[in-house]
C-alpha cells in the first residue's frame, strides 16, 4: 500500500463561516467600488463575530450594513434558525453579536499598489503555488476531489433536510496508490478509507444516522473503479454522538483552511490565504494565475502533474520569480527550464494582467462571487474564470 489523504470541510464549518463572511464583505465592497482595497479578517466564536482589518473604498458601508452582511452570510450557509437544532446546539442568526474593527489601508502600501502610470503593484510580498494533475477530469488531485464530492453531497442534503442533519460537516478520503511509483505517476488504485462527520438531530439513533450517511456516500458518484462499498473502510460520526456544532461550539478564523482551499496537501501552499483580500493581493490573484498555468501545462499533455511557483515584491508589478516543476513527469522534448522560460516570456503575470484576464474586479451573480469561491474551494471548480482552458493553442506551440 501507499496511502495519501486529503480532507474537506463544508461551508458550515466555523473556519469556512469566517472565510465566507470575509469574502461576502469583499464582494459587497468591490461590486460597489471596483477599486476597493480590502483585507477584512473575521473571527467567529460562540455568538460573537469580529470583523477586523483594513478597507479603503468609496462604498462607505455603515456598521449596520456590515452587520447585515455577516448575518445574511450565516443564513445562506444554513444557520438560519429554521433547523431542528436548539439554540444550545447550533448558532441562530438573531443571536449573533457583531463587532466591526475596520481601519483604512496604510498609505505607505497604497502608494506602491496604485501607481501613477496605471500599473498596479503587488499588494504584498509573498509566494504562491498553483498545481494540477491528470488524476481527475478537472485536473485536480484525486483525494481532495472525492472528499469535495462527499462534502457537497452531504451538505446539500443537510440544507434540504435540516430536521435531520446540520451543515457543519467534515469529510476525509484516503487513496491507496499501491506503491510510491503509482503515486508519482498519478495512478490511484482504490479508495482505502472514508471519514465523514455530520451533526445529526439528537432524536435520531446513531445507527440510523450512519445508514443515512452511508447511503449518501454510495449515491455521491464516486468512481466505481476506485470505490468498493464492500472493501473501503468507512468511519461515520466516529465519536457516536455529534449534535452540538457550528461556531457556537468551535471558533473559526479566516484563512485557516489553506490546504482544504487549494490542493489537499498534494503540493506546497503559498504564504497567505485568499479569503478576505481584494484582487491586488497576490496571495489571491497569484494563486489563480499559477493554477491556470499549471492546469494548461497538464491539459496540454506536457506532464502528468505540475506545480507553478510565483513570487512578488510589495509595490512591484512583475513577479520576482516564476518556476515550473513537473516532478519528473515532463514529456520528451521539454523540461522544467523550458516551461519556466515559456511562462515568463508569454504572460506578464502582473496584478493588472491577472485582474483583466479573470475579471477579478467584476464579481457578480452572473460570473463568480468571492463568497462562493470561499465556500467551494479557491481552485478546481470548472466554472471559475481561472479554471478555463482558453489558451491551449498557445501552450501547444511548444511541442
Amino acid at each position: 500500500m501507499y496511502l495519501f489523504t486529503s480532507e474537506v470541510v463544508s461551508p458550515g464549518h466555523p473556519d469556512k463561516c469566517a472565510d465566507i463572511i470575509s469574502d461576502s464583505i469583499v464582494d459587497a465592497l468591490i461590486i460597489k467600488d471596483s477599486k476597493a482595497r480590502v483585507a477584512s479578517e473575521v473571527f467567529v466564536a460562540g455568538k460573537h463575530v469580529i470583523v477586523g482589518g483594513e478597507v479603503t473604498s468609496k462604498a462607505n458601508l455603515s456598521t449596520l450594513q456590515y452587520e447585515q452582511i455577516v448575518k445574511d452570510a450565516l443564513i445562506k450557509i444554513g444557520y438560519d434558525g429554521k433547523s431542528a437544532f436548539t439554540r444550545e446546539q447550533c448558532l441562530y442568526p438573531e443571536d449573533v453579536k457583531v463587532q466591526i474593527l475596520l481601519n483604512s489601508q496604510s498609505p505607505d502600501i497604497n502608494q506602491g499598489v496604485d501607481q501613477e502610470d496605471g500599473e498596479t503593484g503587488a499588494g504584498d510580498q509573498g509566494i504562491m503555488f498553483g498545481y494540477a494533475s491528470n488524476e481527475t477530469a478537472d485536473y485536480m488531485p484525486a483525494a481532495i476531489t472525492y472528499a469535495r464530492i462527499l462534502s457537497d453531497k452531504v451538505y446539500h442534503y443537510a440544507l434540504a433536510h435540516n430536521h435531520k442533519l446540520g451543515v457543519d460537516i467534515k469529510t476525509q478520503v484516503t487513496l491507496d496508490y499501491g506503491n510510491k511509483d503509482n503515486f508519482e505517476n498519478c495512478k490511484p488504485q482504490s479508495i482505502h478509507t472514508i471519514v465523514l462527520s455530520a451533526p445529526s438531530n439528537e432524536n435520531i439513533e446513531i445507527k440510523e444516522v450512519r445508514e443515512l450517511l452511508q447511503g449518501l456516500i454510495d449515491d455521491a458518484g464516486l468512481p466505481t473503479e476506485l470505490y468498493d462499498p464492500k472493501k473501503t473502510i468507512v468511519h461515520l460520526n466516529p465519536t457516536g454522538r455529534y449534535v452540538s456544532h457550528s461556531p457556537l461550539h468551535d471558533s473559526g478564523l479566516t484563512g485557516r483552511k489553506l490546504i482544504v482551499d487549494s490542493f489537499g496537501g498534494y503540493s506546497p501552499i503559498g504564504g497567505g490565504a485568499q479569503s478576505s483580500k481584494d484582487y491586488t493581493k497576490v496571495d489571491r490573484s497569484g494563486l489563480y494565475a499559477a493554477r491556470w498555468i499549471a492546469k494548461h501545462i497538464v491539459a496540454s499533455g506536457f506532464a502528468k502533474k505540475c506545480s507553478v511557483q510565483l513570487s512578488y515584491a510589495i509595490g512591484v508589478a512583475k513577479p520576482t520569480s516564476v518556476s515550473v516543476d513537473t516532478y519528473g513527469t515532463v514529456c520528451e522534448g521539454l523540461d522544467d527550464d523550458k516551461l519556466s522560460s515559456f511562462v515568463s516570456e508569454s504572460f506578464s503575470l502582473t496584478p493588472n494582467w491577472i485582474t483583466a484576464k479573470f475579471a477579478l474586479d467584476k464579481p457578480s451573480e452572473e460570473t463568480f462571487l468571492y463568497a462562493d469561491v470561499a465556500a467551494r474551494g479557491q481552485v478546481g471548480q470548472s466554472d471559475y474564470p481561472w479554471e478555463k482552458l482558453d489558451a491551449l493553442d498557445l501552450f501547444k506551440r511548444l511541442k
